[in-house]
C-alpha cells in the first residue's frame, strides 16, 4: 500500500465551496503584490469577523518558503535546478520577449527572486502620481514587511576591499546591496526560519491575523462586472484539475497575476480602457563573470554584494555578488576557495516605456478555451545606447575591481530574461496613457484594481519587486477606506 501525505503546510479550500460566499475582497495571484495586498487587509480587518477575503493561485503549492531557505539548496542549485523544474518557458511561443519566464505556484517568482530591493531613482518617483511624502511612507511600509537590510555582507573584507576600491576609482553609487532578507536570530521562542523574502512569508502573516480562503489551481480567466459594466462583481474561475468553471462573487476584485497575464484577463473581460497591455517595459540585461586573486584579501573573507545603484548619468544599475556560489550557501557546506574567486556582474538598464510595446490577445485559444496572449516588443535607439553604457559599466567596476572579466559573457540577454517586465496596466491620471488611476483602480471600473508589476507608471533600473509591495499596500488601505 502506498501512503501518500497531504501537501498541507497552508489550509486550502476547494473552488466550489466558495461560490456561495459573497467577498469583500478576491485577490488573484499570490506573488509579492497579491500577497501584500492580502497580508495588509488582514491586519487591518484584524478584528472584523464578518469581512470575507479570498486569494486565487493558478498554480499549486510547491515550496513553503523562498528556495534559497530550503536546507538542500544554495544560491546555484536553485538557479540551475529549481527554477528549470518548476517554471514555464513562456517565452517560447512570444518571439520577440522570447526570454519571459513564469512560475505558475503558490508564490510565484517570489520563490526564486535575488531579494535585492533597492529604491527607483528620485527622479522618477517625482513623476509618480502619488505625493512623493506619501510615497515615502509606503517605501517605508514595504521595506519593514521585506525586512530589507544592507548588512548581507557585513564584516567581510572581500566587501570592505571591493568597495573602497569601487569608490577609489570614483564609481561612489556603488554600496551595500539592500536585500529581502530577515537576520534576525531565533530566540525566546521567536522563531526565523524563513530569512529570504517570499510571498509566504506575507501569506502566513496574514494567517495568522485573521481567517481567509485560499483555493491553488484556480484559473482566474475573467473578471465579471455590474450589468452597466461600472463595478466589479467578481470572477469567473476554471479549477484546472478538473477543467470545471465558477463564478465567485466580490465587492472588489484585486488582479495581481502578472504584467503579461493581468492584462491578458482583462482584455478576456472584454474591459476597453485604451493602455490596458501597453506600455510593455523590461530591461537590457547582462550577466557577466570574472576572476580576481584570493590572496589579495583577508582570511576573513566574507561574501561579496554591492549595489551599483542609477543616476541620472548612468541609467542602470550593477548586482556585484561572489565568491562563486558562497553569496548564499547553507551553513552545512564547506566553503572551498581556489586561488581565484569568481566574481558575477548582474546589470539591468533603463527600457523607454512605448505604448507600441505591448502585451495583447491572439487567436489562438489555451487548454481552457481562453485566448493566450501576445507580447509585441522591440528596443529603441535609445535603448541600445543603454545596452552599450551597461556593457561599459561592467567592464569599468571591474576593472576597478582588480577583476578580469571573461569576456565571453558579455552578452545582451533576450527581453524577458530579466523577469522584471512592468506597467502594462500602469497607473496614471490619464486614462488615454493608463490603465488605472492614482489608487490602482482600473479607471472607469469601481472595485477592480491592479497591484503587480504591471501597475507600475514607470520602470526604472531597479527592481519592480520593492515597488510593486509599496503599491499593493497602498491599494489595500484605499480598499480599506472605500469598504467603510
Amino acid at each position: 500500500m502506498v501512503i501518500r501525505y497531504k501537501n498541507n503546510w497552508i489550509n486550502t479550500k476547494p473552488i466550489s465551496d466558495m461560490v456561495n460566499t459573497e467577498y469583500d475582497v478576491v485577490i488573484v495571484g499570490s506573488g509579492p503584490g497579491g500577497g501584500a495586498v492580502l497580508q495588509r487587509l488582514c491586519q487591518l480587518w484584524k478584528d472584523q469577523g464578518a469581512k470575507k477575503i479570498a486569494i486565487l493561485e493558478k498554480g499549486d503549492k510547491l515550496f513553503h518558503s523562498h528556495a534559497q531557505n530550503i536546507p538542500t539548496q544554495n544560491v546555484n542549485t536553485s538557479r540551475d535546478d529549481l527554477v528549470p523544474n518548476n517554471s514555464t518557458p513562456l517565452g517560447q511561443r512570444l518571439p520577440q520577449f522570447s526570454g519571459a519566464t513564469m512560475v505558475y505556484a503558490l508564490g510565484g517568482r517570489s520563490l526564486f527572486w535575488n531579494a535585492a530591493t533597492p529604491r527607483p531613482i528620485e527622479e522618477e518617483l517625482r513623476t509618480w502620481p502619488i505625493n512623493r511624502r506619501e510615497l515615502d511612507v509606503y517605501y517605508r511600509m514595504a521595506e519593514n514587511l521585506l525586512y530589507v537590510t544592507t548588512d548581507w555582507a557585513k564584516g567581510s573584507s572581500l566587501q570592505d576591499q571591493m568597495l573602497m576600491r569601487l569608490h577609489a576609482a570614483g564609481i561612489l553609487e556603488a554600496q551595500d546591496m539592500p536585500l529581502a532578507i530577515d537576520l534576525s536570530p531565533s530566540r525566546q521562542g521567536e522563531v526565523h526560519s524563513n530569512a529570504w523574502y517570499s510571498s509566504i512569508n506575507s501569506l502566513a502573516r496574514g494567517q495568522l491575523d485573521r481567517p481567509y480562503d485560499l483555493a491553488v489551481d484556480a484559473f482566474v480567466h475573467k473578471i465579471n462586472t455590474t450589468p452597466n459594466g461600472k463595478r466589479a462583481a467578481g470572477v469567473e474561475v476554471i479549477d484546472t484539475k478538473t477543467k470545471s468553471n465558477y463564478t465567485i462573487r466580490a465587492k472588489n476584485v484585486v488582479v495581481s497575476a502578472s504584467t503579461l497575464e493581468t492584462p491578458r484577463i482583462l482584455l478576456n473581460s472584454g474591459i476597453q480602457e485604451p493602455a490596458i497591455g501597453r506600455y510593455l517595459t523590461g530591461h537590457v540585461s547582462m550577466i557577466a563573470v570574472g576572476t580576481v586573486s584570493r590572496n589579495q584579501f583577508s582570511d576573513r573573507l566574507g561574501n561579496l554584494s554591492v549595489l551599483k545603484f542609477e543616476t541620472e548619468d548612468d541609467p542602470y544599475q550593477i548586482q556585484i555578488l561572489g565568491p562563486d556560489q558562497y553569496w548564499s550557501y547553507q551553513q552545512f557546506e564547506d566553503k572551498v576557495l581556489g586561488d581565484q574567486l569568481t566574481i558575477a556582474y548582474a546589470a539591468f538598464g533603463r527600457v523607454e516605456s512605448r505604448p507600441e510595446n505591448r502585451v495583447y490577445l491572439e487567436s489562438r485559444l489555451d487548454e481552457y478555451g481562453v485566448p493566450l496572449q501576445q507580447v509585441q516588443y522591440s528596443l529603441s535607439d535609445r535603448d541600445r545606447q543603454t545596452a552599450e553604457q551597461v556593457e561599459q559599466g561592467i567592464r569599468d567596476s571591474a576593472r576597478a575591481m582588480g577583476v578580469t572579466l571573461d569576456e565571453s559573457t558579455l552578452v545582451l540577454r533576450p527581453p524577458g530574461a530579466d523577469m522584471h517586465e512592468a506597467c502594462t496596466c500602469r497607473m496614471g491620471n490619464n486614462p488615454n496613457t493608463s490603465a488605472t488611476n492614482r489608487n490602482g483602480q482600473i479607471h472607469g471600473v469601481q472595485g477592480l484594481y491592479v497591484a503587480d508589476n504591471s501597475a507600475l507608471p514607470s520602470l526604472t533600473a531597479a527592481g519592480p519587486v520593492l515597488s510593486n509591495t509599496a503599491l499593493a499596500i497602498r491599494v489595500a488601505d484605499h480598499i480599506v477606506r472605500q469598504s467603510r
